[in-house]
């Protein structure tokens, strides 16, 4: 049976944490220690990054950047999406499928997306298209991952107890299969979404002239060291809304659960 809190600890511990770490950012901000290897001499307040923040909202960088970088995440997240699963369904279904496709991607999951991008920058002519790329390959692997591991999960049973009422292979597979891996792929896909914008915001450090990890780098490099911190808050809460509308979404088109609880 599901735990139900009560509806204050729902709001009251997550605003809680965040003051007290905006309390202790301006601590550190405000008394500048030096704490070994680590120092507090340039980091900016909390009141610093938030004039900044108002600056850029006034301006009109702000939808520039985040244009660009929107759309170069949910275009590789929706290849990565269509991609992943489908090979994560092939791969946790079919034996043949197993042999000849997991080998090859097991070898390509370990590298990072940023050793990629020098070969993208060679293989695609448009830096766009490298950029998508990577956050292509950023996203695939958790998704492709979540959804073999879902259908490796699903009930011997229930596939049984449906080829016993008749259903034939493919039907087990699109009313069985499919719908028990799904909170897995769920959860693959509210992962690499996150992992998106990691992977995105290194390609466009080094390759991109637009984005809001562009804007950080070059904020770095002009010494605004609020702008930096902006950058990082605003990849922050993109990347957490953006996994939580992944998975809000998925509540949405797998009513079963609900019901089941």
């Amino acid at each position: 049976m599901r735990t139900r809190h009560p509806p204050s600890t729902t709001w009251v511990l997550p605003a809680a944490s965040l003051l007290a770490s905006v309390l202790l950012w301006q601590l550190l901000a405000s008394t500048r220690p030096h704490l070994g290897l680590i120092t507090f001499a340039n980091a900016p307040s909390p009141r610093e990054v938030l004039d900044a923040g108002w600056t850029l909202l006034q301006s009109p960088r702000l939808l520039f950047h985040l244009g660009h970088s929107l759309a170069r995440v949910f275009a590789g997240f929706a290849a990565a999406a269509v991609a992943g699963i489908a090979l994560g369904l092939a791969i946790g279904r079919f034996g043949w499928a197993r042999g000849t496709l997991l080998p090859p991607l097991e070898v390509l999951r370990p590298i990072p997306a940023v050793a990629w991008i020098p070969l993208s920058v060679l293989l695609f002519p448009s830096s766009e298209v490298s950029m998508m790329f990577i956050t292509f390959i950023g996203a695939l692997f958790p998704i492709l991952l979540a959804t073999v591991h879902g259908v490796e999960g699903v009930d011997a049973r229930l596939v049984a107890s449906a080829r016993s009422l008749g259903a034939r292979r493919w039907r087990v597979f699109a009313e069985v299969i499919v719908p028990g891996a799904a909170p897995a792929m769920v959860t693959g896909l509210a992962i690499g979404m996150g992992t998106c914008w990691f992977c995105l915001v290194t390609a466009e450090m080094i390759a991109g002239q637009f984005g809001i990890g562009y804007y950080t780098w070059e904020s770095y490099t002009l010494q605004n060291y609020p702008d930096i911190v902006v950058g990082m808050l605003l990849i922050g809460v993109l990347g957490m809304g953006s996994s939580a509308l992944v998975r809000a979404l998925g509540r949405l088109a797998m009513p079963w659960l609900g019901a089941a609880r």
